[in-house]
């Protein structure tokens, strides 16, 4: 195929998709012209074994598969509906997979899609990589925001480490130590530095509370402020298991310094192309 085929394909697939409720979609009435299918019968058997393909991934057909009604001309300014599929990027995706790779458009399609679907999972993955830096980030800071206010109330710095241990041991039913060696964290380490972006959250969360309510109930002294934090950590751990998430059973994430060199080294890239 030649670069000029390549590229007025690559144009065409490009003008051929639209935006749905925040979801990027293709007409399958549009993909099959541009897999070169003539008539909807055949294609509609590619769709077919491309939906068993979608739900023997595991994937709910409806929500990659969803039946539209299109409306087209017929001529003199008449116009009639007729049945079409919306297809997600992973639909067209599979319909490629299955569809007759001798035809030059659909080969094409099967290189097009894996790499978009390919590109949109490394975007996703980025996304999420970054919300867990700029949580754990913010977890930082409001451990040093409550450092701060206990210090005035008569917490030291080994006094905080206890404090904050007793949390993690209301909220994960281990303390840090043996947090720190079911998830395999180094003892030099911050636990944190490897928990998932939840868990991080829930820390936040129940460190923020205790900030608020320590001043809004003018707590001094660590006993009450060891009593305070226990008590919201055991408050979002309950809310977490009311929605089914055991905060201890959440698998380790990256070394959390890891991802922050990856996202640098990606931002590098992308600044100097």
């Amino acid at each position: 195929m030649k670069s000029a085929e390549i590229k007025m394909l690559f144009e065409q697939f490009e003008r051929a998709s639209a935006e749905v409720e925040g979801v990027e979609c293709w007409s399958a009435r549009e993909i099959q012209q541009l897999l070169g299918y003539s008539k909807w019968e055949n294609f509609s058997h590619v769709v077919d074994k491309a939906k068993e393909s979608c739900q023997n991934a595991g994937q709910k057909i409806g929500d990659h598969f969803p039946d539209v009604r299109k409306v087209i001309e017929a001529g003199k300014g008449a116009v009639h509906e007729i049945d079409d599929i919306l297809l997600t990027r992973y639909a067209c995706y599979l319909i490629a997979q299955n569809g007759d790779s001798k035809k030059e458009q659909v080969a094409f399609a099967q290189s097009y899609f894996a790499v978009q679907t390919r590109r949109a999972e490394i975007i996703e993955q980025r996304v999420l990589e970054y919300e867990r830096v700029q949580a754990r980030a913010k977890l930082a800071e409001t451990e040093k925001m409550l450092s701060g206010i206990l210090y005035e109330r008569g917490v030291n710095d080994k006094d905080f480490a206890i404090i904050r241990s007793k949390g993690d041991q209301a909220l994960f039913r281990l303390n840090t130590a043996m947090l720190k060696r079911k998830l395999g964290v180094p003892n030099s380490r911050p636990v944190a530095d490897f928990l998932p972006t939840i868990s991080i959250k829930a820390k936040d969360l129940a460190a923020e509370m205790t900030s608020v309510n320590v001043q809004a109930k003018d707590l001094h002294g660590v006993h009450p402020i060891e009593t305070e934090h226990v008590d919201n950590n055991q408050a979002v751990r309950a809310m977490l298991l009311e929605r089914g998430i055991v905060p201890e059973q959440l698998p380790p994430a990256e070394d959390i310094k890891k991802v922050e060199r990856k996202l640098k080294s990606d931002e590098k890239k992308t600044l100097t192309k």
